[in-house]
């Protein structure tokens, strides 16, 4: 049966290349920092279409990187949809921010622009936390509704950080995920869309005095010299061993992954439409499929199927089993928007394996056991 996700399948197809990339390595002996980091940044900027990458430790610092410069702090506030995962929102109060959570459309997963604009006008009215960053997240591999984030956050004059980490690879016309914003964060975490063998994430930009501080930030704040500290940083450097895997992966990615993983995924489509609520996704839009997500009628129905699945070897997850306004991290934070949509979500949400290197039959297969999971 289908593993949920195969890093094994894809570590046989591409073994001797990355054998060779960590040997190089390990004959080189620049293991921080080396030339692999550089060249891999050169890599992933040229193929999201932007001036600049900054690679880091993980997706999570990648976003607390980019707060970090832009000087977001206590009485500030920043917009994060409901329904995502906990780093999207941690990161804001780990800058002493408060989190503000936004409602996600019932289709696409991602952050409502309604209720975005009006989750904006009620913080600007209750005149408790000035509104400057909208973090949007690419659910799944679908990229946020950014023509309309866009114009919102001109109007109230707010920065955009997109959290790409489950997004690389996806597109909205020709305009590929992580090119979208002020800054765009995304993780290397080995289950991502494009994963490395440990952590890992970047950071992308056009802007130049961002990117020079985001350099320094990464490295204890840094200065002309590694002994000369000019703001406080962090450490968050991306090995070089995981860089030169990362190179490896990258081209594969290009060459057939998010080509197969499409494929995967209109299989799934076509043969589970009218059984499940299937994933949607917008005209003009390109998703790379970090994750294949149903919908069930409700909770019970979602547990029952799960069950069912468990039964034939087919794994399955739930993302997310509890939106962020819920979690006891965040119960000190109130709120002043319905959530409803999120919370409905949470109850009916089931994520099937999916992954470039599945065969047709496999996924048909479990097309199979859910049509009569369902009829149960």
């Amino acid at each position: 049966m289908i593993p949920f996700r195969d890093l094994k399948a894809q570590y046989q197809a591409l073994k001797p290349k990355i054998d060779q990339a960590i040997q190089n390595v390990l004959d080189e002996g620049q293991f921080i920092m080396g030339r692999q980091v550089r060249e891999l940044e050169e890599s992933l900027a040229e193929y999201v279409g932007v001036k600049h990458c900054i690679s880091c430790a993980n997706g999570t610092d990648a976003l607390l990187m980019v707060l970090m410069a832009w000087d977001i702090k206590a009485g500030d506030a920043v917009f994060v949809p409901d329904f995502t995962f906990f780093a999207t929102a941690e990161v804001v109060s780990l800058v002493g921010a408060t989190p503000v959570f936004v409602d996600v459309d019932k289709d696409t997963f991602n952050i409502d622009p309604v209720k975005l604009e009006t989750a904006i006008q009620s913080t600007i009215k209750e005149g408790l936390y000035q509104p400057r960053v909208v973090i949007p997240v690419d659910l799944f591999g679908l990229p946020a509704d950014y023509p309309a984030i866009e114009k919102i956050a001109k109007k109230y004059n707010l920065l955009i950080l997109e959290d790409g980490a489950q997004g690389f690879g996806g597109r909205i016309g020709d305009r590929r995920a992580c090119s979208f914003g002020n800054a765009a964060a995304t993780s290397f975490f080995p289950a991502k869309p494009l994963g490395c063998y440990g952590d890992g994430g970047a950071i992308f930009t056009d802007d130049n005095d961002l990117a020079g501080e985001l350099k320094s930030i990464r490295l204890h704040g840094k200065g002309s010299t590694r002994y000369d500290n000019i703001r406080i940083g962090l450490n968050s450097r991306l090995d070089t061993i995981q860089a030169a895997i990362l190179q490896v992966k990258l081209q594969a990615f290009i060459d057939y992954e998010l080509e197969k993983v499409n494929q995967i995924a209109s299989f799934y489509s076509e043969r589970l439409n009218g059984l499940v609520k299937i994933p949607v996704i917008p005209e003009g839009y390109y998703s790379s499929w970090a994750q294949y997500t149903i919908q069930l009628g409700n909770q019970k129905q979602r547990n029952i199927l799960q069950e069912e699945l468990k039964k034939q070897g087919i794994p399955t997850m739930v993302y997310y089993p509890k939106p962020l306004s819920q979690q006891i991290a965040f119960a000190g934070l109130s709120t002043k928007s319905e959530l409803l949509v999120s919370a409905d979500l949470s109850d009916r949400v089931l994520s099937l394996p999916i992954h470039p290197y599945a065969e047709k039959e496999a996924v048909l297969s479990i097309c199979e056991a859910i049509e009569s999971g369902t009829r149960q």
